[in-house]
């Protein structure tokens, strides 16, 4: 059993198998067909729409703090319309790079190659283990027998180990029929010059490295054509190099990575990962997996985010550096954005709704302790005070900083988790901090805000003249009720 496990680590992620066993076993509850409710289109450009919950959910994106924000500037509140626009323009960046022929670009077409591949192999094992649900399946007596091994088991614990277990073996013995199948054969007469490349690269590359482990640009710039092409197996469809290999070694992080690749053995155990998917993709292929709309609707999702993701890196290549000049006078004309040291102290009651912070508030002034009040109400009943600082609070931290302390303000709302709720806020210490003086330490800070404005400013331009190019269109009133800060 052990040995199944330790090879099969090297064709599928155990989370992997973990996830569809989960997805088998749920496949065959048999559970009534809720229609979901229609999400109205919002905007059209092209092929593509906007729904109402995609403007919500990226509106309340906006509104969160910006953790990359280089200044204590504050934020400004996002409305419907203006971030409609933002997505209706990144629509046109996607349009504009296929029209472009973005996708052969070396850099978008091999990540999406990757996740086609790897999401036709999951879809190709997920059926198969549909199939197989029977075998699958921990049967009673086989958890009690691992019960009464450790009766401090978590019984679902031990249930979802057994089954994770068989389908590892159950996914093993398939790798091993396609490899009949499409009769892999593996040259282990090359595995000693894999096993010396592999050593020169991690013990001698040509950059000194402090902790050893092999890089990307290695395989690219140390090995020789001639290495690259060293044939370690051929099937049907091709054959499987030392580059590519090399590749699937460089997947994982170093510390996940094969620790016996001075050895045959391990050789082997990792070429049986380079294998893996590939024939995974060739018999997904044959079953016609790959016309799946589920799964080509998905490979497009990935296409369109390489796409936005690359037509944004060449606009902000045109981003300049400022001079030493320039930061100076970007400080001395902002210097309340660079303030340091001010924060407040609050607690806090967080209200499930407007009514009942409402009712909170009446209390608080009524002269009820406000302990008392919050252990009563509030949705974080262990919440203990705090600091705040104008990052956490983004676009409330103006109405917090307006109170003095021993104040006791709200309704007002703010960030719960990844919702906006109600709250009672109490004023506990008010820091105004204090402006530093310009040092070089500040600069590095101050030139990449300004880069990153910059940055912000191109990309704002570049789809404001696509969007001349790409007619659009924006259902208007299905938008204007919508109040950023009341979604949920």
């Amino acid at each position: 059993m052990k040995v199944f496990s330790r090879n099969l680590a090297l064709l599928l992620p155990g989370l992997l198998i973990v996830l569809l066993v989960s997805h088998c076993n749920h496949q065959t509850t048999s559970q009534p067909v809720v229609k979901a409710p229609v999400d109205p289109v919002v905007a059209k450009i092209g092929e593509y729409v906007i729904t109402k919950g995609e403007l919500e959910k990226k509106l309340l994106t906006e509104l969160y703090p910006n953790q990359y924000n280089y200044f204590n500037e504050e934020t400004e509140p996002a409305d419907a319309k203006s971030v409609l626009l933002q997505m209706i323009a990144e629509k046109a960046m996607i349009i504009e790079a296929r029209k472009q022929g973005r996708l052969e670009d070396e850099t978008v077409n091999a990540p999406i190659k990757k996740y086609r591949d790897r999401r036709l192999a999951s879809l190709l094992v997920q059926n198969h283990l549909k199939e197989m649900k029977d075998k699958i399946t921990a049967t009673e007596s086989e958890i009690e027998q691992r019960m009464q091994a450790d009766p401090n088991a978590n019984r679902t614990r031990v249930k979802a180990m057994l089954e994770s277990t068989k389908a590892r073996i159950i996914v093993f013995q398939y790798y091993n029929q396609l490899c009949k199948k499409f009769h892999i054969k593996k040259l282990s007469e090359n595995f000693t010059q894999a096993i010396q490349i592999h050593q020169r690269l991690l013990n001698h590359p040509k950059t000194p490295q402090k902790i050893k482990f092999i890089r990307n640009y290695q395989i690219k710039d140390e090995m020789t054509p001639e290495e690259k092409n060293i044939v370690l197996a051929t099937h049907d469809y091709g054959k499987v190099t030392l580059e590519d290999w090399f590749n699937a070694l460089c997947e994982p992080s170093p510390p996940n990575r094969p620790k016996n690749l001075n050895t045959p053995k391990g050789i082997e155990q990792l070429l049986d990962r380079a294998l893996s998917i590939p024939m995974y993709v060739f018999e997904a292929k044959l079953q016609n997996l790959d016309k799946d709309e589920n799964f080509l609707k998905q490979v497009r999702e990935y296409e369109d985010t390489r796409l936005l993701s690359k037509a944004k890196s060449d606009i902000y290549k045109q981003v300049t550096e400022p001079t030493n000049e320039q930061i100076v006078d970007y400080f001395n004309n902002n210097k309340e954005a660079f303030r340091t040291g001010r924060f407040l102290n609050i607690d806090q009651i967080w209200c499930e709704d407007l009514k009942t912070a409402k009712q909170v508030k009446a209390e608080l002034d009524s002269g009820k302790d406000f302990e008392s009040v919050k252990q009563e109400h509030s949705l974080a009943k262990k919440s203990k005070a705090f600091k705040r600082y104008p990052s956490n609070e983004g676009l409330f931290w103006k109405d917090l900083w307006q109170a003095e302390p021993n104040d006791i303000i709200g309704p007002i709302k703010g960030f719960y988790g990844q919702q906006i709720k109600w709250r009672i806020v109490k004023i506990l210490k008010k820091e105004t901090g204090e402006i530093k003086e310009y040092s070089d330490k500040m600069t590095n800070s101050i030139k990449n805000g300004i880069m990153s404005k910059q940055r912000t400013t191109l990309i704002a331009e570049y789809g404001h003249e696509l969007l001349k190019k790409y007619p659009y269109k924006i259902y208007t009133k299905r938008i204007e009720n919508i109040d950023p800060l009341n979604i949920q």
